[in-house]
């Protein structure tokens, strides 16, 4: 029986030497953050001839034993990419990704154990309330326009790398603090506006701290220039995350790493490189081209693969499963190569069940043929993705990618603006038109009128965004204003990684 160690080791090296711009195109480029209307529904996916179509989640999950009935025949005489396109075009996807039970979260994709969730992605383990945004994890809950929030944080809005505690607005890379405001780079400090590098300090403006009282006074007077809050944000964008914990490790907001280089929002890994949110409270190891993982080991040219997996290569949406090469959503699986779908199978290639004998001998041969043609070890090329480019990860992780870059590589873009829960026929009024919605009573309390809620907002790139009620509620409750663009352009705002 032929052994597949060797082919692993060289797709093991190949994953060891990319760029980081290569990986981001790779592997970020198979992360979606926008959805479509297709087929009647919301979806990952927008409408293209590369995928069959979609279908519910359930009917998705339904259909996974009959899956290996229906996979494809191995042909030498075509490439081990292109059969794998074809599977994709007889293979319905999920218009979203769900698992481990949720309520209300119909419109997000990736999430598991969550309630509430809307317009988000990658939202796991017993969040609630969660409104655009991504990679919110461990009981989290009252999420906005945020990226990467953990462990028990609640009340966060418009915020870039959040780690335990509360009422955290328009700020990143915050540690153990409560009440955050256009602050960076805090640990361990309370009620803090305009502060950068402190740590287990409170009450402070601009790092200069106050007696409770004039503080409380000050923060008052600056919470009332509600128009100046997008720009008092831009200013905390200048700031890289600073590591914590960390030994032989460089990149941005790394937290108990060790020998990781070029990572970025990531913490407990051990030995990685080319490294995007990738944490859990469990240790991981070896993580080479990852994309949002957690709790495994061995992960090479993975986006979105938890709960103690290992030895995933070039592989999407993975939990729960081990020696995996070039599958998407699979779950307690092992040994399966070039599969879609499938749950609790061993042993399958393109969907079609082998005997362990008959599957090391056609893998070998698959593994042999493609680093004979130098693909061994390189992910799907963009000719078989079914993603807008520019409405994922990638693009927003590094916007230097040109519509002629991606388009020689056969990637798809999308050129027209963003509708994604817009109804037909809206009332559309214009971003700088909001001030007529937002006012302070005679009471001096911040108000706005809940007729926005039945308007729809296009901003200055054209794109169209709504206030929904989770939103509305969240912005009167806090005092916070309107915001002036697209939801999606305001997660962009944080994803610049020097």
């Amino acid at each position: 029986m032929a052994d597949v160690k060797i082919w692993e080791d060289k797709m093991i090296e190949r994953k060891k030497s990319n760029s980081f711009r290569k990986f981001i195109k790779e592997i970020g480029s198979r992360y979606p953050l926008v959805f479509s209307k297709n087929n009647g529904m919301l979806s990952r996916y927008p409408k293209t001839d590369r995928i069959k179509g979609v279908i519910k989640t359930a009917d998705f999950d339904a259909q996974a034993d009959s899956l290996t009935t229906n996979g494809l025949d191995l042909d030498d005489s075509v490439s081990f990419f292109e059969l794998f396109g074809r599977l994709m075009k007889k293979t319905d996807m999920p218009s979203m990704y769900s698992f481990w039970g949720n309520e209300n979260a119909d419109f997000a994709d990736t999430v598991g154990a969550s309630k509430n969730i809307y317009l988000s992605s990658v939202v796991i383990i017993n969040c609630e309330n969660v409104l655009y945004s991504s990679n919110v994890k461990d009981g989290s809950t009252n999420v906005l326009n945020s990226v990467m929030v953990l462990e028990d944080s609640n009340n966060v809005y418009n915020c870039f790398g959040v780690k335990t505690w509360f009422n955290i607005f328009y700020s990143n890379y915050i540690y153990n603090c409560s009440d955050i405001r256009f602050s960076a780079n805090l640990n361990g400090c309370k009620d803090c506006i305009f502060c950068t590098d402190l740590e287990n300090q409170s009450y402070c403006i601009e790092n200069k701290q106050f007696e409770k009282d004039e503080y409380m006074k000050q923060k008052a007077e600056i919470l009332k220039n509600k128009k100046e809050f997008l720009q008092y944000y831009m200013k905390v964008r200048q700031y890289d995350g600073k590591n914590v914990a960390c030994t032989n490790s460089e990149g941005n907001f790394l937290m108990n790493c060790e020998n990781v280089q070029d990572g970025h929002l990531s913490f407990n890994v051990k030995d990685g490189r080319n490294i995007v949110l990738a944490f859990s409270r469990e240790p991981n190891e070896r993580f080479y081209d990852v994309f949002c993982a957690g709790r495994s080991t061995d992960m090479y040219g993975v986006s979105v693969a938890w709960t103690f997996s290992s030895k995933v290569f070039n592989s999407f949406a993975i939990q729960n499963s081990s020696n995996i090469y070039y599958g998407f959503f699979l779950s307690d699986c092992s040994y399966c190569l070039g599969c879609i779908g499938l749950k609790n199978k061993q042993f399958c290639i393109l969907n079609k069940q082998y005997s362990q004998e008959d599957w090391y001998e056609e893998a070998g041969k698959i593994f042999a043929q493609m680093d004979k043609e130098g693909t061994l070890g390189d992910c799907f090329p963009g000719s078989i993705n079914p993603f807008y480019f520019n409405d994922t990860m990638a693009y927003l992780v590094d916007d230097t990618f040109n519509k002629e870059e991606v388009g020689k590589e056969w990637y798809l873009r999308r050129d027209n603006e963003i509708t994604t829960d817009i109804p037909a026929n809206a009332d559309v009024i214009q971003a700088k038109d909001l001030d007529k919605f937002q006012r302070f009573s005679f009471k001096g309390e911040r108000e706005i009128d809940p007729e926005i809620m039945k308007k729809v907002i296009k901003d200055d790139t054209w794109d169209l965004y709504k206030i929904v009620k989770m939103e509305y509620d969240f912005l009167m409750r806090y005092g916070l204003p309107l915001p002036e663009i697209h939801w999606l352009d305001r997660i962009k705002l944080w994803f610049k990684f020097k």
